[in-house]
């Protein structure tokens, strides 16, 4: 509908609704602010409403601002790029970044990019930490292989989901892009669900396994950092 606003014709079409239909659903939320209407073009857009719901909503879930500091010193202190990536439903998406230092970079993460949970290090942190039964029941009605390969199919990913609670961390041996690794720390809310992610992606020849244990420890030390302030 954003941002020149939308047709009352077209809306009831992208909704499967007869128009008189659409038309009076859009009365009654206009009415309660949550739509303003152009009386000139006869155009639907975003009321005020909205504007607060999305501001109280972006105290609760925009946690950007407080991963400010955090993605700043992990970029500078590792060398590598460092991402905030938030869970939506059944995907993760990147919501913030800091680029490192080291002149050769992974070009696999970028603002506002999805993957489904259980592809890229963000997306196997968040759906490990998830409980046991909403791991399997996303297994059972998703399957990633057909898309990002078979490694990313039930088994394989599952081995890769214990290791990730084993470890604490998630680690993606360059899955998505040959030679562009990932890992991942979980960021839990205010009832200790898994909702964020912490990341660092970079070329496979700076992740060797002694470098990933350290990598490891800071990211879940700043995880932690981090859970702690939305607390």
């Amino acid at each position: 509908m954003e941002p020149d606003g939308g047709s009352t014709a077209s809306i009831a079409r992208a909704a499967g609704l007869a128009r008189p239909t659409a038309h009076r659903i859009l009365c009654v939320l206009a009415d309660q602010g949550l739509l303003d209407r152009n009386q000139r073009s006869g155009r639907w857009s975003l009321g005020p409403e909205m504007y607060l719901l999305g501001s109280l909503a972006a105290d609760r879930y925009d946690i950007t601002d407080r991963a400010g500091a955090i993605l700043r010193n992990l970029a500078r202190d590792t060398g590598e790029s460092a991402f905030l990536s938030a869970r939506r439903g059944d995907e993760t998406v990147c919501l913030a970044t800091e680029e490192g230092t080291f002149p050769l970079r992974s070009h696999v993460l970028h603002i506002g990019i999805r993957f489904p949970l259980g592809v890229a290090s963000a997306g196997l942190a968040i759906l490990a930490h998830l409980p046991e039964r909403d791991v399997d029941e996303y297994l059972r009605r998703v399957d990633l292989a057909p898309t990002w390969g078979p490694e990313h199919g039930d088994t394989p990913l599952r081995v890769r989901l214990s290791e990730v609670l084993r470890d604490g961390y998630s680690t993606n041996p360059g899955l998505i892009v040959e030679g562009s690794w990932g890992m991942a720390a979980a960021v839990f809310d205010r009832r200790g669900d898994p909702a964020w992610a912490l990341s660092l992606t970079g070329v496979e020849t700076r992740f060797g396994t002694e470098r990933r244990r350290q990598l490891g420890k800071r990211l879940l030390a700043d995880a932690h950092t981090l859970s702690q302030s939305l607390r």
